[in-house]
C-alpha cells in the first residue's frame, strides 16, 4: 500500500494548477446536501426554462460521487478570461453595434480547460498510481457554483455567479473528481452585504430575488438557450445584445479590480471588433460556420444568430438602411427568423413614422398657437 503525504500532495497539486494556468486551486469533499433543497425548489418553480437538462439528472447535480463512483474530493479550478480589450462601453453605447458577452469573444474555453485538468489528473497519478480521477467542465451535472465555494474559490452573489474579493466574477469554473482523501480548505469568506446593484440593473428582471435567477427572464437565456421565438415583452429589452448578458457582472462593485486574462484564447477575435448589426446580419451560414469556428458561438447556430440579430436590429435606431435589409432578408428566412424580422420592421416603421412626422406636429401645434391669438374673423 502507498504511502502518501496528502497535504504535502495537495501543496504540489495546487503549483501544478498554476503552473497549468488555473488562476487558483480549490479543494472541497463531496457533501452539497445543503445545496439540494434549493436547487428543488428552482426547478419546481421551472426556472429553468426550456433547460431540461437541468432537471432531468434530478439531485444527482448536488451528488458529485453519482456521477464518478468513488469521488473522495472535487479540485475546484478557476481560470480568468477577461480579454484585455474588452470594450464594454463602445459596444454597448452604440446601439448600432453588436454586443456579445465576453466570454464567447475568443476560443470557446470547454476544451481548453478540460484537456489543462486532464494533464492536472495525470501529474498526480504519477504520484498515484492507483488514483482514478474525471474532469468536468460543464459537461455533465454538477453544481459548479456550491462546490467551488466549498473549496474557498469564492461566494456565490446575489447575481447567482461566483464572487471572488480579489478577483470578482470573470473567470470559468471547472472539476476534477478523484478519489483521494485529500485535506479540504475551508469555504470562502465573503458575501455581497447590502449591494442589489445586479438586480436592480438587469434589463428584464431576471433576479426575481437575491440569489434566484429566472432563466426565463435572462438575456443570456433568451439569447443562447432558448430554441424558440423570443417573448415579445423581452425583445425591446434586449438592446443590441446578441449574444449573452454582461450587465449584472457589469455593475458589481467586487468586478472593479477585476485581473484581464493572460490566455491567449480568451482574447477577442479580430472580426468581433466593433461589428455592427447589419454587417453580422449579412453573413450567409458558410461565414458564420467559418467565423465561430472553435467559439461557443457556433453552438446556436445561424437561424438562431439572425433571430437575434433581427432582434437587436428593431431595437436599433430608426434607419432606411436596416429596413431594406431587414425587407430583403425576409424573402428567404426561416419562419423562426421571419418572426423576428416582422417585429423588428414594425419597430423601426414606428420609429420612421415619429421621426417623419416630428416637422408636422411641430407645425401643427405653432399653427394651434397662432389662431389662439388671432381674431376669429382673419
Amino acid at each position: 500500500m502507498m504511502n502518501i503525504d496528502y497535504p504535502q500532495l495537495a501543496l504540489q497539486i495546487k503549483q501544478w494548477a498554476k503552473e497549468l494556468g488555473f488562476a487558483e486551486l480549490g479543494i472541497t469533499d463531496v457533501d452539497l446536501s445543503e445545496a439540494e433543497p434549493h436547487l428543488q425548489r428552482w426547478l419546481d418553480a421551472g426556472y429553468h426554462g426550456e433547460m431540461d437538462y437541468m432537471a432531468s439528472h434530478g439531485m444527482m447535480r448536488a451528488r458529485p460521487a453519482e456521477l464518478h463512483p468513488g469521488t473522495l474530493r472535487v479540485l475546484s479550478v478557476r481560470l480568468n478570461y477577461l480579454p484585455t480589450t474588452a470594450a464594454f462601453a463602445t459596444n454597448l453605447a452604440d446601439p448600432n453595434l453588436a454586443y456579445i458577452s465576453r466570454y464567447a469573444l475568443g476560443r470557446d474555453y470547454h476544451k481548453l480547460m478540460r484537456n489543462r485538468l486532464k494533464q492536472l489528473g495525470d501529474k498526480i497519478k504519477q504520484q498515484v498510481t492507483t488514483l482514478g480521477f474525471r474532469p468536468f467542465v460543464d459537461s455533465a451535472p454538477i453544481l459548479e457554483r456550491p462546490l467551488a465555494q466549498k473549496a474557498g474559490l469564492g461566494w456565490i452573489g446575489k447575481h447567482s455567479l461566483l464572487l471572488n474579493s480579489d478577483h470578482g466574477s470573470w473567470f470559468f469554473l471547472g472539476e476534477l473528481l478523484v478519489d483521494i482523501p485529500l485535506p479540504v480548505d475551508p469555504p470562502h469568506q465573503g458575501d455581497c452585504g447590502h449591494c442589489v446593484a445586479c438586480i436592480t440593473t438587469c434589463p428584464t428582471g431576471a433576479i426575481v430575488a437575491p440569489y434566484i435567477v429566472d432563466a426565463r427572464r435572462c438575456i443570456s437565456y433568451l439569447t443562447i438557450e432558448l430554441k424558440e421565438a423570443i417573448p415579445e415583452e423581452f425583445r425591446p429589452l434586449i438592446g443590441n445584445r446578441i449574444y449573452g448578458c454582461d450587465d449584472c457582472q457589469l455593475v458589481c462593485p467586487e468586478n472593479r479590480q477585476a485581473p484581464l486574462s493572460t490566455e491567449t484564447d480568451f482574447q477577442r477575435r479580430e472580426h468581433w471588433q466593433d461589428q455592427s448589426l447589419l454587417s453580422l446580419f449579412a453573413w450567409p451560414e458558410s461565414v458564420f460556420l467559418r467565423n465561430t469556428e472553435g467559439s461557443a458561438i457556433r453552438r446556436i447556430g445561424h437561424q438562431r444568430w439572425q433571430r437575434n440579430i433581427a432582434v437587436a436590429l428593431g431595437n436599433a435606431p430608426y434607419s432606411a438602411d436596416i429596413i431594406a435589409v431587414l425587407q430583403q432578408q425576409l424573402t428567404d428566412a426561416t419562419p423562426l427568423v421571419a418572426e423576428h424580422i416582422q417585429w423588428a420592421l414594425q419597430q423601426q416603421k414606428r420609429k420612421g413614422w415619429q421621426q417623419d412626422s416630428l416637422i408636422p406636429r411641430q407645425t401643427a401645434r405653432l399653427v394651434r398657437i397662432i389662431e389662439k391669438g388671432l381674431p376669429r374673423d382673419a
